[in-house]
């Protein structure tokens, strides 16, 4: 019998959920940005692509800064 604080209390769903949603919104973002970014004739396109897919994969909250600071000073 396992013990009650090795279970997951919600769930495998939860969880693969709670990690999915972090790595779609990376790809899609980076993505997002890439294109945004060549379509503006950026220079460093592929640059602004990692920072803000990376950002998203490791922390979250800093992907979204990242893009934030993208969306600020692309125009």
């Amino acid at each position: 019998m396992v013990p009650l604080q090795f279970a997951i209390p919600l769930g495998i769903g939860f969880v693969l959920i709670l990690f999915l949603i972090p790595i779609v919104l990376g790809f899609a973002l980076a993505y997002w940005v890439y294109n945004d970014a060549e379509r503006r004739g950026i220079k460093n396109a592929a640059l602004w692509a990692l920072a803000v897919g990376g950002l998203t994969l490791t922390t979250f909250f800093g992907g979204l800064l990242a893009f934030a600071v993208y969306v600020w000073q692309r125009e």
